[in-house]
């Protein structure tokens, strides 16, 4: 138990300090890249609230909390897959997936392989001689991938970290950056088993959009005849850091009985574009041998106010444990966004 206490003690202040020294009293918002690794993936995260790093589990934890992979899934296995479909505002889709198998013979080590797809669509060329398009078409993107390692260090104690490839690309233009994730989680014998987690994700170098959009034709000497006008250069762009965020969540069973739980969950996240905030979530929950049913609710983005457009999420969930051992799991979420209409996520789960 020192142990735990002590490494704990240390993600906490590494955290911090990580997140506070690149955060002052200026507003630092919009000075980031790579938004969408904030935006969290999957329908069970969304209608918590985003308050899912410390209840996660199976394929679905790569994009929360890499630790939560080496937890006993709602299957009762460590192996399992998922998909994830999120129909975004303005055409914007949203895809996740993921893939975790345990290592070894120590239950509890698990290696996980998730990816995280934002597809813009096609849009029209346009330039200033032809507004309404010249006939062709380009595309956008945002990438993420995920290598990831954890195992339960104790029966109560987990930890896991990623390592992730980031792209970003509009048109010819890409920027790309490495970084990385890490996690733990906590289970306690308090509250009817109160567990506490906290994640540390996008630690990494800048990202900086390079292509062949920024070059140049040079004239080294303008000032005298006969040089070669055609050198090629490059327009040096300005690179911009990845959304460094720290989240530290606490779990309560407030009810806890062999068919019914309730489970309330809260979550402090900060930044290093953004003020301190906190999400919270609830899931009521209905137990048996074979089928788990779920209803969600949550309020994210509490300290932020009038700065984001939707607060309220909702959702739920059901899983269902087949004779063979496997079992599949189906979640569903909605975020009412006020001025930007509906969106919708889609999950699918398989536990083997």
């Amino acid at each position: 138990m020192t142990k735990k206490l002590i490494l704990t003690q240390l993600i906490l202040v590494l955290a911090f300090s990580m997140v506070h020294g690149q955060t002052g009293n200026e507003s630092r918002a919009g000075t980031t890249a790579a938004q969408f690794l904030t935006m969290g993936v999957g329908a069970k995260g969304a209608a918590l609230g985003n308050a899912n790093s410390v209840y996660v589990s199976g394929a679905e934890a790569l994009f929360w909390n890499p630790a939560g992979i080496s937890v006993e899934n709602d299957g009762g296995t460590f192996s399992s897959g998922f998909i994830s479909v999120n129909q975004y505002f303005v055409d914007v889709d949203i895809y996740g997936a993921g893939l975790v198998f345990p290592i070894g013979k120590k239950p509890g080590r698990v290696l996980g392989l998730g990816l995280n797809f934002v597809d813009y669509g096609r849009m029209d060329v346009r330039t200033v001689e032809d507004p309404d398009g010249i006939g062709a078409t380009f595309g956008a993107h945002d990438l993420s991938i995920a290598f990831t390692y954890a195992q339960n260090l104790t029966e109560s104690f987990h930890f896991g970290g990623s390592v992730k490839f980031i792209q970003q690309k509009i048109y010819d233009m890409v920027a790309e950056a490495v970084a990385i994730d890490m996690g733990f989680l906590l289970k306690t014998d308090y509250i009817n088993g109160l567990t506490i987690g906290a994640s540390i994700t996008n630690f990494g170098n800048e990202l900086q959009m390079s292509g062949i959009n920024s070059e140049t034709f040079v004239d080294l000497d303008p000032q005298h005849e006969g040089n070669n006008e055609g050198i090629i250069g490059n327009v040096k762009l300005n690179s911009w850091e990845l959304p460094l965020s720290f989240k530290f969540g606490v779990q309560v069973p407030a009810i806890k009985q062999e068919n019914l739980e309730l489970l309330l969950l809260s979550e402090v996240q900060q930044t290093n574009d953004n003020n301190i905030n906190l999400d919270s979530g609830t899931q009521l929950s209905y137990l048996s041998n074979t089928v788990k049913f779920h209803v969600r609710g949550g309020y994210r983005d509490l300290f932020l106010g009038d700065n984001v457009d939707a607060h309220m999420t909702y959702g739920a969930g059901f899983t269902l444990k087949t004779q063979n051992g496997m079992a599949i799991g189906v979640d569903f979420a909605q975020v009412p966004f006020e001025y930007l209409g509906q969106t919708t996520i889609v999950d699918v789960k398989l536990y083997f």
